[in-house]
């Protein structure tokens, strides 16, 4: 038979087991709602801001090729090369696209840009008879120089630059916001596609 001390050390020894329980449910239980919540509001960002950066990793491990882009020189008399690093894309249309928009940021080593600043790739294809149909914003009308050298060297730089670089376009149509326009300056006939002319290119990168 157990004595008074005892049994009143067993019962400080339940209260305290019981205490430990009660303590570690309430953790337990605090900390589930807590996680519950951290993962609730984590899902809820993620849907309303997707993260982005696995797009941009995506594109950082993204290959890139050396084209060559043609510009004015310095005289906007011929046409010149400039060597340029661009992603390389898994299609003809989509590698076009590329060099048009390089194109479009101009020059990096002092040569005459051929489009004015702000003009807008809208769309691009390529056609079974490996014609592209290139689409610009009408900024292309609205800012252009109009000049005929300035026109020729717009037209041509586009025709050498994809069809130097991509070997599925042998020609190339220019369209503003996917319609043929007559001209885009006044001097140049724009309403049939354009092919390379050698005579075009500065003579010391002539090839062929």
């Amino acid at each position: 038979m157990s004595t008074k001390k005892q049994r009143r050390t067993s019962e400080i020894r339940g209260k305290r087991q019981k205490k430990t329980k009660r303590v570690l449910l309430i953790s337990f239980i605090s900390l589930s709602i807590i996680g519950f919540l951290v993962f609730f509001f984590l899902t809820l960002f993620n849907y309303l801001y997707p993260p982005t950066a696995d797009r941009h990793v995506e594109a950082r491990k993204k290959e890139k090729i050396i084209v060559q882009l043609y510009f004015s020189d310095a005289n906007e008399r011929f046409l010149t090369t400039e060597r340029r690093h661009v992603f390389k894309e898994k299609t003809a249309t989509a590698q076009a696209r590329e060099l048009v928009k390089a194109l479009l940021e101009g020059s990096k080593t002092g040569l005459v840009n051929t489009f004015p600043e702000n003009t807008e790739l809208q769309s691009l294809r390529i056609e079974r008879d490996k014609t592209a149909y290139v689409s610009f914003g009408k900024n292309l009308l609205k800012l252009h120089p109009c000049g005929s050298a300035s026109e020729m060297a717009t037209l041509y730089s586009l025709t050498h630059t994809l069809t130097f670089n991509i070997p599925e376009i042998k020609r190339v149509k220019i369209l503003v916001e996917d319609k043929e326009v007559e001209s885009i300056g006044g001097h140049i006939d724009t309403r049939f596609p354009f092919e390379p002319n050698q005579d075009l290119v500065a003579p010391a990168q002539k090839s062929g």
